[in-house]
């Protein structure tokens, strides 16, 4: 009985294609998982600019793009089942979150390119995508959707903290699962370490050289976003006409603005997650290796951090991906209103099935 599903997630961070093959069981409410195998297949430079670029591209263009990202997404997933010795015929299908390139929900829009069709062409295998644009239709921010797998997998923990292009908090308050985007993470820092010539700053080791420039960290903490109500989201067009112009039009260093980045990201977070009664907050994403980002967060809280195996660092957000597709076909709702703001829950995601 085929059972094995393969979750695909690529943020915006551009660090590479998430892939993983897993199964879950159901037991009264309680949803186990297993990871059988997990993957990241780097982008190479010329995919990277592709991605990066996306969002300035005629219509036209940005069609290709969108067809042959799912061809890459199908000839990706071949090769993970190839090196993995799955067979095809085994899976039951492929979720794919695809690669966020607008994300206004406030104007109705959410595009995340990778045409599941494509994916299936290539794969014969069924695809579940477009996870996010149901929920926006509904009055939703579409996003984050995470949490609900935080919520089924890891219940355990008092706050489910995701560290990627963007910080991610979910955790329950009386009796309901909240949910938002916090603060941009790796979008910011990878944008500043690019600078010296770099993809990320390793361990933090340029921003623990820096020194907190408190006139810049004023001006990111008055942000209006961080005073917002719930639901809220964030995406790469609210970095660049909020973050970039106070990162660009400066003469601080590298490491100084690495540094202030820091600060700002870490009081945004503690100030969150300090307004919630004490308990453990498990970090995922690449962030989780910033050894000097989660210090300086440990010291700003009483909350005691747990850091995961790699596997669940790396891949959690894919393994959510593919719960979420596991829900769909189990015809159970996968996208909460009480976090999204959209007017009803909602059984989201598009079944090709070929």
């Amino acid at each position: 009985m085929k059972n094995i599903i393969i979750g695909l997630m690529s943020g915006t961070s551009l660090d590479g294609l998430d892939i993983v093959a897993c199964t879950f069981t159901k037991n009264n409410s309680k949803i186990s998982f297993n990871i059988l195998e997990a993957e990241t297949f780097e982008y190479n430079q010329n995919w990277i600019e592709r991605l990066k670029n996306a969002p300035l591209l005629p219509a036209y263009d940005f069609m290709k793009l969108h067809s042959e990202y799912g061809l890459l997404l199908g000839n990706l997933s071949n090769q993970f089942l190839e090196k993995h010795s799955f067979k095809h015929s085994d899976i039951d299908f492929i979720a794919s979150h695809g690669h966020t390139i607008f994300h206004k929900p406030n104007e109705g829009i959410t595009t995340q390119i990778g045409d599941g069709t494509k994916i299936h062409a290539k794969t014969n295998i069924r695809v579940i995508y477009d996870f996010r644009q149901l929920d926006v239709a509904l009055g939703g921010q579409g996003a984050p959707l995470v949490p609900i797998g935080d919520e089924a997998l890891f219940s355990e923990y008092k706050f489910c903290l995701n560290l990627g292009g963007f910080a991610n908090v979910s955790y329950n308050s009386e009796n309901q699962r909240i949910a938002f985007d916090i603060v941009p993470v790796n979008f910011v820092l990878n944008y500043l370490a690019n600078r010296l010539n770099l993809t990320h700053d390793p361990n933090g080791l340029n921003a623990s050289k820096g020194k907190v420039n408190l006139q810049l960290l004023e001006k990111l903490n008055n942000l209006s976003y961080y005073t917002q109500p719930i639901p809220k989201s964030l995406g790469r067009e609210w970095v660049e006409t909020n973050i970039l112009p106070f990162l660009s039009n400066n003469k601080l260093s590298v490491c100084n603005l690495l540094r202030t980045f820091v600060e700002h990201i870490c009081i945004q977070i503690s100030g969150v997650i300090k307004s919630v009664s004490h308990g453990e907050i498990l970090i995922t994403g690449g962030g989780a290796y910033n050894t000097f980002l989660i210090n300086r967060l440990q010291e700003l809280t009483e909350h005691k951090i747990i850091i995961p195996n790699d596997n669940i660092v790396n891949f959690k957000e894919a393994l959510i991906f593919a719960l979420l597709g596991w829900l769909k076909i189990n015809n159970i709702a996968n996208v909460l209103s009480s976090y999204t703001g959209a007017c009803r829950n909602s059984i989201s995601g598009i079944i090709i099935n070929g």
